[in-house]
Formats: C-alpha cells, structure tokens, sequence
C-alpha cells in the first residue's frame, strides 16, 4: 500500500497515476474522505477518553450530592466513548479496505498506456534466417514431441488443457535450467530457497495479488489457503512482521518452486503447447533494499536476466512496460522478451519489478537504521520461468532434421551433451 500521508501532501500525483493505470481515479477521493473521518472520530476517541479519565479522579473526592451528578455524566461517557469507538474502527476499516484497492504510485519515467504501448530499451542477439539456411522453422511442440520431451496429450487427459508432461529429455532439460539459474544466482549472491506452494490470505493479499489479479489465483476455499502464482508470494512474506537491521541490507533470495495460473481471460490465447499453461516451474530473485537503493537494485536484477538469456544464446529485446499493463504492486517493471521463430515475435521470459514500499507496508517488513524504524523497498525479478525458456531454445536452436543445439552455459548439466536428437533417430 501507499502511504497515507503522500497521499494526503500530494493527492493529485495518486490520481495521475490512478489514470495512467487505468484504474478508478473517484477511488482516491473516498479513500481521503475515509482518512478524514478516521482522524476526526480518533481525535474525538481520545477527548472522551481523557475526559473520561479525569471523571474518574473527581467521583471518590465529590460530595454525596456532586457524587451522583457525576455518576450520571460518567454514565453518558461510557455511551459517548463506545460510540466514538465503533465510529473510530468504522473509519479505520473503511480506510484500509479502499487502501487496499489502491495500486502502487507508478514511476514517473514509465510509458502511459496499455499492453501494447510499451518501449523497447535494448536489442540484444540475432534473429536466426531460417530461409537462409534453407529449412522452415518447426514449432516447439513439434520438436519436443519429436524429442520425446513434451506430452502435451496425455497431460491433457489426466488434467486437462493446458497442462502437460516433461518427459525424457524434456524432464533434463527443466533440470538443467533449474541448476544454471541457481548457480548464476547464488553466484550473485542469493541464497537459494524452496518455497511453500500454500499460503494464507495474508500473504497473498500483502503482496497485491488478490485486487486485479485475483482472477488468476487458485483459492482452496475449505482450507483457506492460496496455491501460489510466483515464489515471489512466499518470497516477501518471508519476512512478514520483522524488523531487518539495515546493514545487513540488500538481502537477497532465489526461490525456486511450482507456480499455478488460472489465465483466466487468455481462452483462445496461446493454447498449443506450453507456453501458457496452469502449472509450471520458476526461478525468481527477490531482494529487501533500502528504499534508496531500489531504483539501483531494479537495474541489478535486469542486468541478472540479460546475463541469463545471453548465455541461453537467444535473441531478445528489454521493453520498459507501459502503466496500463503493470500489476498493482509494481512501480515500473522492464520486460525481457525472447524471439520464438515461429510467431514471428518477442514473447515475455523474465520480468523484473520494482515494488517500492508498496508491499513492505501491507506485510510490515521494515528496516531500522539507528533508532529510525521505516518500510524497506521489494523487488523481484524471473530469472527462469522453465516451460518458456524451453519453448524458446527448442526454437531458435533447432537444426534443420529437427535436432536441438544445447547452449554451452547449460551443457554441463546435461552431461556434457551438445545436441538433443529425435527419439526416432
């Protein structure tokens, strides 16, 4: 959540970036008029208290004749106190429930518009000429079932559409991903991590994924708990409620774990193979900053990804994201977008948020630096999400009698093994 008090110094800014989300603007205005009233009825709160209070110490030492008086008004404090309570927490309710729906102040420097008003920063890597070679490119799912990789089929029959099975090399192929990530991570200076898959509401909710993008999230209503869309759920909830020393800041962790996604909203979109699916595997970093510090951390974990996809080999493009099309706990996120040959463009990989305080307030993870106790800055950033990163190797690395070339970076984790070839062969 924001700030309350930016939002009362500078209310205009909160609506400009309402706008620019693309979001209720009229929400900022009800959210003021509830603080309002949640001062108002805590000032009165604390007027009868004291008053209350002050009876208290006049009743043993009053006459008999001043007593009962007294008695009487202390009768109708008691009323006017709860009354004033109730009113009090009324406000206070009211006043977080619309915080709540109030997305993060987005950056300055962010394009205005919608998913496809984005600006591409950076170009990196050659788009392959496959008519040059003299081969037309074959789709991932293709390959991969010619390689004995991907079961698409039978992932379907056991739980429906858009899931699927790794299967031969297509299972070493997310495990060799996995080890890589890790590695450049840790070597980074991440502590790896495997995070819970169920969290509680709170967690969840502290991290902003159940206003917009509720719609996308698995809720297991007997039991109360959410399947996870991202480790960066359990990521930032890791230190829910804490007080963090700021010299041991930036803190930084690389969870690794299974991720689950309604897409709901996406019918039609993307539904052969596995580039969009309910369930798969990622790698994410995520890091506690000092706020002054995040516009800085932001650049490291981009600069982490394009070391990745550069490694991988692959062709890609950095696009800073528009407003529009940020979640709501972003303040500005840089896309990095992989070529797949056979759709002729640039598709999502990685991501990289920043977050701000935005989430650190809604699950009080604060820092103390000397006797000054504040909200530090999260973000987060992809660094595999598996079953892309496959649809993009099998693409732009395949050989015209339908092999794969294995990436240097990840040939050691596949035993030394430069080409994957049909199971056919």
């Amino acid at each position: 959540m924001i700030d309350l008090r930016l939002l009362r110094e500078d209310p205009d800014r909160v609506r400009a970036s309402q706008r620019a989300r693309g979001e209720d603007v009229a929400l900022v205005d009800s959210l003021l008029s509830a603080d309002e009233r949640r001062r108002s009825s805590g000032v009165r709160f604390d007027e009868l208290r004291s008053e209350q209070k002050s009876l208290g110490k006049l009743i043993p030492k009053a006459t008999p004749d001043e007593r009962a008086e007294l008695l009487k008004k202390a009768e109708q404090l008691k009323t006017d106190v709860k009354t004033a309570e109730a009113e009090q927490n009324e406000a206070d309710e009211e006043t977080k429930r619309l915080l709540l729906q109030l997305g993060n102040l987005v950056h300055p420097d962010v394009p205005v518009g919608g998913e496809e008003d984005f600006v591409v920063l950076e170009t990196h890597g050659t788009i392959r000429d496959f008519a040059a070679e003299g081969f037309e490119p074959k789709d991932h799912l293709e390959l991969g079932e010619a390689l004995g990789a991907i079961d698409v089929e039978r992932g379907a029959k056991v739980s429906g559409s858009r899931f699927y099975y790794l299967t031969g090399v297509g299972a070493l192929l997310e495990l060799a991903l996995v080890n890589a990530a890790i590695a450049q991570a840790t070597e980074a200076g991440f502590t790896p991590m495997l995070t819970p898959a169920l969290v509680r509401p709170r967690a969840m909710e502290g991290t902003g994924f159940l206003g917009q993008a509720a719609e996308n999230v698995y809720h297991l209503e007997k039991d109360d708990y959410y399947l996870v869309g991202t480790s960066e759920v359990p990521l930032a909830a890791y230190h829910m409620d804490e007080i963090l020393d700021a010299d041991k800041l930036p803190m930084r962790y690389a969870g690794f774990s299974p991720c689950f996604r309604r897409e709901a909203g996406t019918y039609g979109k993307d539904t052969r193979g596995i580039f969009r699916v309910h369930q798969f595997d990622k790698v994410e970093m995520f890091s506690y900053v000092a706020p002054e510090d995040a516009e800085n951390e932001h650049r490291r974990l981009l600069e982490w990804e394009k070391q990745w996809l550069t490694g991988l080999e692959l062709p890609f493009q950095v696009i800073d994201v528009a407003s529009g099309d940020l979640g709501a706990s972003a303040s500005r996120k840089f896309d990095c977008e992989a070529w797949i040959p056979t759709q002729g463009k640039y598709r999502e990989l990685t991501s990289a948020s920043n977050c701000d305080g935005f989430q650190a307030r809604r699950l009080s993870v604060r820092m103390r630096d000397g006797k000054k106790v504040q909200p530090l800055a999260t973000l987060n950033g992809t660094l595999c999400a598996v079953p892309r990163t496959i649809v993009a190797i099998l693409e732009n690395h395949q050989l015209a009698d339908g092999s794969v070339r294995v990436p240097e970076l990840l040939r050691p984790y596949l035993g030394g093994r430069e080409v994957l070839e049909p199971i056919s062969k």
